[in-house]
């Protein structure tokens, strides 16, 4: 099981809902600035760490040896946390999930297996793991599903190039790919970024 936390919206009424995935050597911690940043009072945020330590923080997956089973060990404790949420008042298509670096990967994962519609996805400064076999897998709903990719031209960690490759292929086999390039490192990029991310989920949880 996840450890998680819900950050409330401000319209306490909302039952719309962001997941929110970090990446590696991060935690929950480093996304409590995020609702300031996105502005979106009818969003409610559930924080997630990652089950794996990584010194101060989480990872997601093994990114010095063979990430797959992570990767898929990742994946299925997702699945399961968004199984739980109806439960908790929050329905699929009220659902979005937000993922940085290896929380990127994660957020495609899901966007690409996960049976069920959900609002939308957004990742940022990542990458796609084992496209071919990702575009193999897909759920029957994968290709209905809206994705929001963010990535930066000056990216030291994850060069753009690769990704942007990486994202041609997923778009030609049908999926629905909205892409973005910022002038940034592996990081943020302030305000323009996060106007389009803002943008993105408003329309989708209007």
């Amino acid at each position: 099981m996840l450890v998680t936390d819900l950050v409330p919206a401000s319209d306490k009424d909302s039952k719309r809902l962001m997941l929110v995935l970090h990446g590696l050597g991060d935690s929950m911690e480093g996304y409590r600035g995020l609702p300031a940043e996105l502005r979106l009072p009818s969003l409610n945020y559930l924080l997630v760490n990652a089950p794996d330590p990584y010194f101060m923080g989480y990872s997601w997956y093994d990114i010095y040896g063979d990430a797959a089973p992570g990767v898929t060990r990742s994946r299925a404790l997702l699945f399961d946390l968004l199984d739980s949420l109806p439960e908790r008042g929050f329905a699929p298509e009220d659902t979005a999930v937000f993922g940085f670096s290896q929380g990127c990967l994660m957020t495609l994962e899901v966007a690409a297996r996960y049976p069920r519609r959900l609002a939308g996805f957004v990742g940022v400064s990542g990458y796609v793991h084992a496209p071919e076999q990702l575009v193999n897998e897909l759920s029957p709903v994968a290709r209905e599903q809206a994705i929001l990719f963010t990535h930066g031209t000056l990216d030291p960690l994850i060069p753009m190039p690769q990704v942007r490759r990486q994202v041609e292929f997923l778009r030609a086999a049908g999926l629905t790919i909205e892409w973005h390039e910022f002038e940034k490192e592996h990081s943020f990029a302030g305000e323009p970024e996060f106007a389009v991310i803002r943008r993105f989920l408003r329309e989708r949880l209007p």
